[in-house]
C-alpha cells in the first residue's frame, strides 16, 4: 500500500491502538495529524512520526474537529482521510451511572465522531476527489457488553452512522467504513481472563497463544493496522457502509441488522395472538466469555 501524497487525521492518536494507526499510516508515505488532549502526548508521538504535526484538544465539540482540518490542509494542503479513534471509558452497571459517566463517553466517542467526519467530509466534498472515514467502533457495540451502558450505546451508535453517511457520501466518491478492533491494549489488561495472558506475554516478550489470536481474534496493536492502512488507500474504493472486524489473526465481516424471522396475521397482531404465535428464537447478546 503507497499512501504517498495522502494527508490522514487519526483522533487520539497519543497512545496504544491510534498511535499504531497513526504510525502505521505515515509508514506506508501518508501525512499525518496527530491528536490527544495531552500536549505532553502529542508532543511525544510526533516525534515518533517523522513529518507529523499535533493538535492538543479533547475531541467532542466541533471546535475541536474544525482545527483538525485546519492543521491539515494548513500543513499538507488537502485532507484525505480520517480516523475516528478518540475516546473514554466510564464503565458503571445501569443503576449506578452517573449522567457525567454517560455524558462524557457519549461526548468524545458519538459526538466527537459526528463533528470530526462532518467537518472532515465538508472539506473533501469541497476537494472534489473523494475521501476516506474510517470510523472506529467496538463489540461492545454490535453485541452490548456488562457495564457498559455509554460506551456500547455510543459505538453502535458509530456503526449505524458508517451505513448513513456511506449513502449521503457515496456520490462524492467518500467511502465510510466502521471497523472494530481487538487488540491488548490498557482496556482489555481489566477484562480477568485476558489479563494473565496479555501480562505474561509483555513479561516474556513471547506471542499470544495461537487461541487467543484465531478463537478470540485478539492480537497486538500492530495487528489491527493493516485494516486501517487498506481502507484508507485507493485498494478500499468499493468498500463503504460496513462494519469490519480484526484482531489477531481475525478478519471479518460484520452481518448488518436485518429481519430474522417474520409471520403474518390477518388484520394485525393483538396482545394474545402474539403469545399464542411466539415461537421465534432469540438472537444470543453480550460479547461471548472467552475460551482459552
Amino acid at each position: 500500500m503507497d499512501l504517498t501524497g495522502k494527508v490522514a487525521i487519526v483522533t487520539g492518536s497519543g497512545r496504544g491502538l491510534g498511535l499504531a494507526y497513526a504510525k502505521a499510516l505515515a509508514s506506508t508515505g501518508a501525512s499525518v495529524v496527530v491528536n490527544d488532549v495531552d500536549q505532553a502526548v502529542v508532543d511525544a508521538a510526533v516525534a515518533e512520526i517523522p513529518g507529523s504535526v499535533g493538535v492538543a484538544a479533547a475531541v467532542g465539540g466541533t471546535e475541536t474537529a474544525e482545527r483538525l482540518v485546519a492543521a491539515a490542509v494548513e500543513n499538507f494542503g488537502r485532507l484525505d482521510v480520517l480516523v475516528t479513534n478518540a475516546g473514554i471509558l466510564r464503565d458503571r452497571v445501569l443503576w449506578k451511572m452517573s449522567d457525567e459517566d454517560f455524558d462524557a463517553v457519549i461526548d468524545v466517542h458519538l459526538r466527537g465522531t459526528f463533528t470530526c467526519a462532518r467537518a472532515a467530509a465538508i472539506r473533501m466534498r469541497e476537494q472534489g476527489d473523494g475521501g476516506r472515514l474510517i470510523l472506529i467502533s467496538s463489540p461492545a457495540g454490535q453485541r452490548g457488553n456488562f457495564g457498559q451502558t455509554n460506551y456500547a450505546a455510543a459505538k453502535a451508535g458509530i456503526a449505524a452512522m458508517a451505513r448513513t453517511w456511506a449513502l449521503e457520501l457515496g456520490r462524492a466518491g467518500i467511502t465510510v467504513n466502521a471497523v472494530v478492533p481487538v487488540a491488548a491494549t490498557e482496556m482489555t489488561k481489566t477484562i480477568p481472563a485476558f489479563a494473565p495472558v496479555i501480562e505474561e506475554a509483555e513479561r516474556t516478550g513471547q506471542p499470544f497463544p495461537a487461541w487467543l489470536r484465531r478463537d478470540e481474534g485478539l492480537g497486538t496493536v500492530e495487528d489491527v493496522t493493516g485494516l486501517i492502512t487498506f481502507l484508507a488507500s485507493d485498494a478500499s474504493k468499493d468498500v463503504t457502509g460496513q462494519a469490519i472486524g480484526i484482531g489477531g489473526d481475525r478478519l471479518a465481516l460484520w452481518s448488518h441488522p436485518a429481519e430474522k424471522a417474520v409471520k403474518y396475521a390477518d388484520g394485525g397482531w393483538t396482545a394474545a395472538a402474539i403469545a399464542a404465535g411466539w415461537d421465534f428464537v432469540p438472537e444470543t447478546y453480550g460479547i461471548p466469555a472467552p475460551r482459552s
